[in-house]
Formats: structure tokens, sequence, C-alpha cells
């Protein structure tokens, strides 16, 4: 597909996570979006991609890049797989959002330097293990903030998104820089403006003085970082001189920024599901305890799944490749990006019968593994190495707020068991009313409250 054609379909495809800002989101975008709609937009263009061209993949070509969209499922785990030959996840355009604040990263790393930083990666954040080696001193700093968030909520007589934020964010500096950096929000500010440019991908302004400082602040924060923390268990790893196992740390401030974004979207859910809430209840018990909580782990990636914190996932090709069945075969040569639009693969009623329902269940029953196209944290060999720590990390703090708190969502829309669910949702503007259970069960078992 070429011309006007390919460039309509690239629109439609990546108009919501492009709007939103892709590295960071921007607020008064996502309420727009929510009001359109506007992941529906990918939906319907991947139905009518695969009306006329089957099951793909379509190539579209524009001026100076040729962009491979899979229309098949199996091709999205075919190409998550293929990691990093022949489908390489240093995409250029990847390259020019992510060098603002982490030129270091491995995600835009190659060669041996990505497989060395890659290894630290999955070290310090135990990749290989259901739970992190420090989970025990993190359910204790997760149950410290829980408590005062708690606190502050019921003073407040409420919950809101904006609180919410702030409050993760102080337990996110504190599990990776550590007690000193709790309350900076400083480092996490200089970090939010580095990676709203790289919103602007080739475009973005270099801002160097603003990546000098906030590398100044990180380095400092290392050095004195307790070894309860990430910081401090990564200076504890060995490693070679072009690593740079500082200059991982800022990815991992980025994917905390989408952690919270999926638990105050779950908490959401979770409040207008009296059924599901219920269940995540009972997995909630003891939530001052380090352990597994498989319910609530089923109810965070289901939150991603139904609102994709990656809705693109990009890939350029390192060598020419084969697509298509028989005699549609046809090759592609090196050189092109692939973009999976997350959110029409897990929001497409055509090949998921849960597509707009809030069905935490998939990830504990095997369903979730009958559908390749599901990647809340990627897949392959290049998926999050923190998947197991996020999830831990959200599911701990998930369980101390609705083990102690009664939340109402007085916010729009209303995620509700009886419809489909939004397809577009705004974390922003999320507000709950929140109550002690406790008192609110006194309170209802009382003759005035009978």
């Amino acid at each position: 597909m070429t011309g006007p054609r390919a460039a309509a379909a690239l629109a439609d495809l990546g108009l919501a996570p492009v709007a939103a800002g892709v590295i960071a989101r921007r607020r008064g975008m996502m309420a727009v979006l929510e009001r359109l709609g506007a992941d529906d937009r990918a939906v319907r263009r991947m139905h009518r991609l695969r009306r006329e061209f089957g099951s793909g993949p379509v190539e579209l070509v524009l001026p100076g890049r040729r962009v491979l969209v899979p229309l098949d499922p199996a091709d999205v785990s075919r190409i998550l797989d293929g990691a990093p030959t022949p489908f390489h996840p240093a995409n250029r355009e990847k390259i020019a959002a992510l060098r603002t604040f982490q030129p270091h990263g491995v995600l835009i790393s190659e060669g041996a330097a990505r497989e060395q930083r890659r290894r630290l990666n999955e070290q310090a954040l135990d990749t290989d293990r259901p739970l992190h080696h420090l989970a025990d001193p993190f359910a204790g700093v997760v149950a410290d903030a829980a408590r005062e968030q708690i606190r502050t909520a019921m003073q407040r007589g409420g919950l809101d998104a904006a609180h919410f934020t702030t409050d993760w964010w102080r337990l996110v500096r504190r599990i990776v820089l550590g007690r000193r950096a709790r309350e900076d929000d400083s480092i996490t500010d200089r970090l939010w403006r580095l990676r709203a440019a790289g919103n602007w991908s080739y475009f973005a302004r270099p801002h160097r003085r603003l990546r000098e400082r906030f590398y100044e602040q990180l380095y400092d924060y290392v050095q004195t970082a307790e070894t309860d923390s990430l910081a401090g268990a990564l200076t504890q790893l060995p490693t070679a001189g072009t690593v740079d196992p500082v200059g991982q740390i800022p990815h991992w401030l980025f994917a905390f920024d989408a952690a919270g974004m999926a638990t105050v979207r779950a908490l959401a859910v979770l409040s207008t599901h009296p059924e599901q809430l219920a269940r995540a209840r009972l997995d909630a018990q003891e939530p001052e305890r380090a352990m597994p909580r498989p319910y609530l782990r089923a109810c965070i990636l289901e939150s991603v799944r139904l609102w994709p914190t990656t809705p693109a996932i990009l890939r350029d090709t390192t060598e020419d490749t084969e697509w298509g069945r028989g005699e549609d075969r046809f090759t592609v040569a090196a050189g092109a990006a692939l973009l999976i639009p997350v959110p029409a693969f897990h929001r497409d009623p055509d090949t998921l019968p849960f597509a707009h329902t809030f069905e935490p269940d998939i990830w504990l029953d095997g369903r979730a593994e009958r559908y390749p196209q599901l990647v809340p944290f990627s897949a392959g060999p290049a998926r999050c190495p923190g998947r197991d720590l996020v999830l831990f990390l959200t599911t701990s703090l998930l369980a101390h707020l609705i083990d102690e708190l009664d939340l109402e969502l007085r916010s729009h829309p209303r995620p509700s068991p009886e419809a489909a669910l939004p397809i577009t949702f705004d974390n922003f503007r999320i507000d709950f009313t929140a109550r002690a259970r406790a008192l609110q069960a006194a309170h209802s078992s009382s003759p005035a409250g009978r």
C-alpha cells in the first residue's frame, strides 16, 4: 500500500498513541482521545486491512520509510520471538525518542552492548525469579506508602488520580533510588520533561543541560543508595565498562510510570465490578506479606490488556524476511519498520470473545496463552525484564488499598460489567470517594445505618 492510502492507514493505527504521547502522556490530549474513543479507529482499520489483504501483513510504503503491519495474531508472536534478529528492538523511531533520556538504555542498544545490558537488567530486576530477592523489604516500603495514602484518602474523603500519582512516585523513587530520593520530585520532574521531548522523536530538542542535571542527580543518589533499593542492588553486580549500569535506571523509572497508570485503572474497574472485587479482596488478605497474589496479578494484566500502556510495539528488520502463505508469499527487504498496534489486537471482537469485558480469569485458566496477540508486557527475548517486579509492587499496593478502603468511582466514564468497557480510558481523571471498610461495615450494622 502506497501514497495517501498508506498514510491514512498509518494515521488510523498510530493516531491515538502518537497524540497521547508515546513516551510521556499528554494529559489534555488523553481526555480528548477518551471522548473520541480514539483506539477504535485502530480496530476498525485492522478489520478493513484484513478484508483487503487477508492474513497479511501489509507493507505501508511512505516517503523514506517502509512500515510493515502484521494482521495475523500469529505474526505478532513471530515478530516478538524473533528479537534481536531478524526483528530488532532498536527501531529507528524508538532510538530517536528514547535517546533524549536513556542513550545507553538496553531498548536502543545493539550488538554486544545490548547483550551485556540485557543481562545486567535481568540480574538487577531478578527476571528469572517469581519474587525479587528484595521482595520482603519492598513489601515493607509498599506498606508504609499505602498507610500514608490511605490516611490521606480518609482525611479527604476521596482518592483521585493526581494524589495517587504523587504518592506512587514517592514509592517508586524509594524503591529505585533509596530513602533520600523519596521526596525529591525534581529528579522525576526532570525525567518527565526529557520524556516529553522524546514524544517528538526525530524532531526532539536535545535538552543537553537538562539531561546533564538529571544524570548528576541520578549518580548522586546511586552513590548513596541503600542495599534495599534497586540502585543499591545494581551497584553490587559486576559489569563491563561498556554497560553503563546507571544508564539503565531511567528506563526503570519510565516503566514504573506505566505501572501506576495500570494500577489506578485496575482500581477503577474493580470499584464497579463487585464480583471481581470480592475475589480480589480474598487475594488481598495479609497485604503486608511479600507473597504472590495471582488474582490481583491477573487484574493488573487485564488492566494493561484493556488499555495498553505500550500501545505501539516497534521493531526494525535486520535482514530480508518472508511473509504470507502458499502462492501469496512475498519478501520484504531488510530495513523496514514493524508496527504492532497493540489496541487493535487487544480489543478486537473479531478475534477475542472477551475483547471489551474485564476478564482477569483469562490470565489464570490458560485462555490468554491461546491468543498470541495478547502482549501486555511484550513477549519473546525482549519482553519487559521487570515484569514480575512491576506486578509484585502494583499488586502489593492494590492489596492494601482494596483491603482497607471502600472506593466508589465518581468520575466518568464508569466501567460497567453490563456494557462494553471504554476503549480509551483517561487515567488522569479517575476519581473515587473513599471510606474505611471497617467504619463503613460498622455504620451499616448500626441502627442508624439500617
